[in-house]
């Protein structure tokens, strides 16, 4: 957190951004404006296809969650997309590859998740396996754009750490679904969708290898074959000692 504004200055503005929505929420004085704030930003099936802009990006700035109600379901969830997602694994992208990258990253997983999970939701509410009251959901938050830098943020891991982690980002979702029929319920759903939306880039070779240089610019790509041997990353192998000629 010390080197954040350094390394990732525009996931440090976006913290503050959560934070301060977070308190203006709970604590602000006009909670009927927040309410209202909250119900238009939703992403549910009759917002999106009424104003999708504004709930696909309005939703965005807030988290769903709590922060001092530790002992919670809540506060782990809080801890995984805000303080994991957010903080550690955006920030990390931030830093490797650039704003503009871990911004697509992270605003593409939310975007894509959302829109895949109310293709779910009106498939599943055709199907009967949905109550018809999940239309006007309250569904807004980070979580899905998080999870998505948690599954990309495998890469980031020693090789041996990639399988219990990338275990761990499919787990937690499932901890408190609720089943209707063969579905889980959506925002399940949409934290599957984002996983899965995260282990595809990380299989992109532009982002396998892309490497940002603390001056902004894309560091030389480097084989896991160079890694392997015993080389870091950003150095280059000595060059073998060669005999002298003979005299």
């Amino acid at each position: 957190m010390r080197n954040l504004p350094r390394r990732a200055p525009l996931t440090l503005v976006y913290v503050c951004v959560l934070l301060a929505g977070h308190v203006w929420v709970e604590r602000g004085p006009a909670a009927d404006r927040a309410a209202a704030v909250l119900r238009h930003v939703s992403t549910n099936v009759d917002n999106l296809r009424d104003h999708p802009v504004a709930a696909l990006l309005g939703s965005a700035l807030f988290f769903d969650g709590t922060l001092t109600d530790v002992a919670s379901t809540d506060f782990v969830g809080t801890f995984i997309t805000l303080g994991l997602g957010v903080c550690v694994f955006l920030a990390w992208a931030e830093h490797r590859w650039g704003t503009l990258r871990a911004v697509a990253v992270f605003l593409g997983g939310h975007v894509a998740a959302t829109l895949l999970t109310a293709a779910v939701i009106a498939f599943a509410l055709h199907r009967g396996w949905y109550p018809a009251e999940v239309r006007q959901a309250l569904d807004f938050g980070v979580s899905y754009g998080a999870q998505t830098v948690l599954a990309l943020g495998t890469l980031a891991l020693p090789r041996r750490a990639r399988l219990p982690w990338a275990a761990f980002v499919l787990a937690w979702p499932l901890g408190g679904a609720e089943w209707h029929g063969p579905l889980p319920d959506f925002t399940t759903v949409g934290h599957l969708l984002a996983a899965v939306i995260g282990f595809g880039l990380a299989a992109l070779p532009a982002l396998r290898r892309g490497r940002r240089s603390e001056g902004g610019t894309p560091a030389p790509a480097h084989s896991d074959a160079q890694e392997r041997d015993g080389v870091p990353r950003g150095e280059v192998a000595p060059a073998a000692a060669t005999a002298p000629p003979p005299s």
